[in-house]
């Protein structure tokens, strides 16, 4: 826990220039864990000279060189992976056993997909009129990644980093640092040269700002809310950088009366309160087809009665807090709002759950009777509150599904299979699943409109930190 007081930066840990710090808290007990440092410009200004430095070297590695440190990532995550679990249960709450099968797993499923995507990757191919197309690191990257999956987002963007030959200063959220620490000694201990990957804590608004307005940075990359990402890409638009955003999401789940309704509709309602809620590709807008309407109002209620609300430091397959007060605060007043707007309270609703005092715990929400203008089925809450809004027909279903500023994942129940092609070619979503179908490791990740743009995430996830470059002649 020492390193947390300190940076990452060329090659070793540091002490910042910036003097200020900020108290890292456990959401399930509220008790102090430590103190992060948060940087400055200047540590920015740090970190960016060692990437800048180290990339002219790095940039030359082979492919085989590069896929070598990358396995030796491999062996030393697996042999961390519970470190990390028990990072991310203590710093964002996630229960230890999802800690371990989803949070931590990332670390080691995103790995592979790289490693898969560069073995089998060209950088160099040749176009039938004879030119020759290489592909060549963009250069220094700045990734800003969020609390709610701290190494989901870490692996993917400071992976195809480090695979494709770029230098990086990565910034994770301030509120889950340990995690992020945890990762700076793998990555230290797969002997990366110095100046390669680079570590620095901090604010937004501070850090992030400076990242995306250095001139020395060619890329940035960056996970959160759609209001930051568009301060990044406005910061960023000066010094006309890359910039590849992955961003919110109000995502709708579609059930149509011809699915298995018991059990696609127990497992959507376990999928949106997956992770607290906290997912931005989370399936919180549930449109159900009118003839099924009151029978999935039963299921779904039952199924949020039956979530259990308990300790992230146990076993088991209960959800945990909100990462932090302000998100609980923000959760219940989106809860105030639903019910002022008219929505049925189907199930939880205000306050915590029964003999839950301390810590920022949420009972598992849902509303009925939705319309989709109400802000509730409009904005993204990042809590485990659920809205159902009745649809009429498929092509009513459609409308309301794309009736969003968002386009990040979409989710479908029908039990037809023409239906399933039908109706997924018409949602404007980055992925669609499919009767609980999930995305595999390697396959790319990131969304339609507001969502953001790029892909995260096996091949598509490489190329987006490769430029490109043509040779005529040879």
């Amino acid at each position: 826990m020492e390193n947390l007081r300190k940076f990452y930066i060329d090659g070793q840990w540091v002490d910042p220039i910036s003097t200020q710090t900020m108290q890292v808290f456990n959401p399930a007990t509220e008790e102090k864990i430590g103190n992060v440092a948060l940087g400055n410009a200047e540590d920015v200004d740090r970190a960016v000279a060692a990437a800048s430095s180290a990339f002219g070297k790095f940039s030359q590695f082979s492919k085989k060189d590069r896929l070598d440190l990358l396995k030796a990532v491999l062996m030393i995550t697996d042999r961390r992976l519970e470190d990390l679990a028990q990072a991310m249960s203590m710093e964002m709450g996630a229960p230890i056993t999802m800690a371990r099968s989803a949070q931590a797993d990332a670390a080691i499923g995103h790995l592979k997909g790289f490693i898969d995507a560069l073995e089998d990757y060209d950088e160099r191919s040749k176009l039938k009129n004879g030119d020759i197309i290489v592909r060549e690191p963009i250069g220094v990257c700045g990734l800003i990644t969020p609390w709610n999956w701290p190494i989901n987002q870490i692996t993917l963007k400071v992976l195809p980093a480090l695979a494709t030959g770029c230098t990086c200063i990565l910034k994770p959220s301030e509120y889950t640092p340990i995690s992020a620490m945890i990762y700076a000694e793998i990555l230290n201990e797969a002997g990366y040269p110095k100046g390669v990957f680079n570590l620095v804590h901090g604010e937004g608004p501070v850090v992030g700002t400076a990242m995306s307005q250095h001139p020395d940075i060619q890329m940035m990359s960056f996970t959160g809310s759609t209001r930051a990402g568009t301060a990044v890409t406005c910061d960023a638009a000066e010094t006309v950088k890359r910039v590849t955003l992955e961003l919110g999401g109000k995502s709708p789940n579609l059930v149509f009366a011809d699915c298995d309704l018991e059990e696609r509709v127990i497992a959507s309602v376990d999928e949106c309160m997956f992770n607290t809620g906290q997912s931005c590709d989370a399936p919180t807008r549930l449109l159900v087809e009118r003839a099924c309407y009151d029978d999935v109002l039963s299921i779904a209620k039952r199924a949020a009665e039956q979530t259990n609300v308990g300790n992230p430091a146990e076993e088991g397959d209960h959800i945990g807090p909100l990462f932090d007060k302000l998100q609980f605060e923000r959760v219940q007043r989106m809860i105030k709002v639903g019910i002022d707007e008219g929505a049925t309270l189907l199930a939880g609703g205000l306050g915590k759950p029964e003999g839950m005092d301390k810590g920022w715990f949420v009972k598992p929400t849902i509303f009925s009777d939705v319309s989709n203008d109400m802000r509730i089925a409009q904005e993204e809450i990042f809590g485990p509150v659920l809205v159902i809004i009745p649809f009429e027909n498929e092509s009513d279903a459609v409308a309301i599904a794309n009736d969003t500023p968002y386009g990040l994942a979409a989710y479908l129940q029908t039990g037809d299979p023409d239906r399933k092609e039908r109706v997924s070619a018409k949602l404007k979503a980055g992925a669609v699943h499919i009767n609980g179908g999930g995305i595999e490791y390697g396959t790319p990740f990131g969304g339609y409109k507001q969502s953001g743009n790029g892909r995260e995430g096996g091949l598509m996830g490489l190329e987006d930190y490769l430029e490109t470059k043509t040779l005529h002649g040879l």
